[in-house]
């Protein structure tokens, strides 16, 4: 069946309600409004019972009605996700998933629902704009932004706090946003490869229009241009961060006259179709090819142990969408502190992956 026009999921994380206002009032001797008042935050309640009713609220495991709080406070207790029906793959995607599991934890924490929307590319404009009037939800986390990203002027123009997990390199205009140091990251990878000897090292990346791809990119490039070495567009590959395409990309260019001794990898999924096809061919990931890649830490895909597989520049995004998360709720309460931007660098580790340059190049007769 084809998708819905216009989809909407609302998940929720914490513990049901085992205690209504009125029973947890009588346990506490207090009025339904002041218990209200006290979880809802009013100054006008005490800290000493904002305390007493926070306890008992947590040892009888309540948690306020949605639409009673809503109308108490003004506020949906929800966060919105939009995707595009053109990145519907994003809700299957591995590092999406990990994402929302960081956010989510956050969100339970805090009595927030997540609210998840599928709308038609066109209709996205829209969509931010019908949350915004419709206080449906109380701000907005944008993800994958292109480089430059109508989302953003759209959401500066509407009365709802949002954070961008990454940036986008053409939008002047302040915005908060949390991204890890995509140039930074790929640079070092790309010169952890030139170090050991490699001379025609290849790029495996995502989607370009993307921000963070083409920040890679850059960042490729850089260490090629320091080391001395031509960047050669025949030695890179774009598209959707998958297995298959990281396995046809790799396939391409080991069919090359001069096939490359060494690839980066945008993704650990990438990899795993770089690592496919290299090994079709009989070589030896780590000896006979190389290959480095960005980990994003993924929780059902590690790249752990003592020997890693891959040589690769980490950071969680699972950690990512937990602050991401953090600092979205952060501006829901106080929406006159300064825009929080913040740039995360990502760590190196040692696989099994990556070794010094073979003699002969990789795929050529001796």
């Amino acid at each position: 069946m084809p998708p819905p026009r216009h989809a909407a999921l609302i998940l929720h994380w914490g513990q049901g309600n085992d205690m209504n206002l009125k029973e947890l009032s009588r346990r506490l001797q207090l009025s339904q409004t002041t218990v209200s008042r006290a979880l809802n935050g009013y100054p006008e309640v005490s800290d000493s019972t904002r305390k007493r009713v926070a306890d008992a609220a947590a040892k009888f495991n309540y948690s306020p009605n949605a639409r009673a709080q809503t109308l108490a406070t003004g506020k949906s207790k929800s966060i919105g996700h939009i995707i595009a029906m053109s990145n519907q793959t994003e809700l299957t995607n591995m590092v999406f998933a990990d994402f929302v599991a960081g956010a989510g934890l956050i969100y339970g924490e805090h009595g927030y629902t997540m609210t998840l929307k599928i709308v038609p590319d066109r209709e996205e404009p829209a969509a931010y704009r019908a949350l915004s009037e419709r206080g449906t939800v109380d701000g907005v986390i944008v993800q994958a932004p292109a480089c430059n990203d109508p989302r953003i002027s759209c959401l500066l123009s509407l009365d709802i706090p949002f954070v961008v997990h990454g940036r986008a390199s053409d939008v002047s205009a302040p915005y908060a946003w949390l991204d890890v140091n995509n140039k930074r990251a790929i640079d070092t990878a790309t010169t952890h490869l030139t170090d050991l000897g490699h001379r025609r090292v290849a790029l495996v990346n995502g989607r370009e229009t993307l921000d963070f791809a083409a920040r890679r990119r850059s960042g490729y490039e850089a260490a090629l241009q320091r080391a001395g070495l031509p960047v050669d567009p025949r030695l890179m590959r774009s598209g959707d961060m998958s297995e298959p395409n990281g396995y046809d990309a790799a396939r391409a260019l080991l069919d090359e006259k001069q096939p490359p001794s060494a690839f980066v990898a945008s993704s650990v999924v990438l990899a795993l179709g770089v690592k496919r096809a290299v090994e079709e061919r009989g070589l030896r990931l780590g000896q006979d090819v190389s290959l480095v890649c960005f980990d994003d830490d993924i929780s059902y895909l590690p790249n752990a142990g003592e020997k890693p597989v891959f040589t690769a520049m980490r950071s969680s995004v699972r950690a990512a969408g937990a602050r991401c998360a953090t600092l979205l709720l952060s501006r829901i309460n106080a929406p006159d502190q300064p825009l929080p931007q913040e740039l995360w660098e990502a760590e190196l580790v040692q696989g099994l992956s990556s070794g010094p340059a073979p003699e002969i190049p990789a795929g050529a007769t001796p």
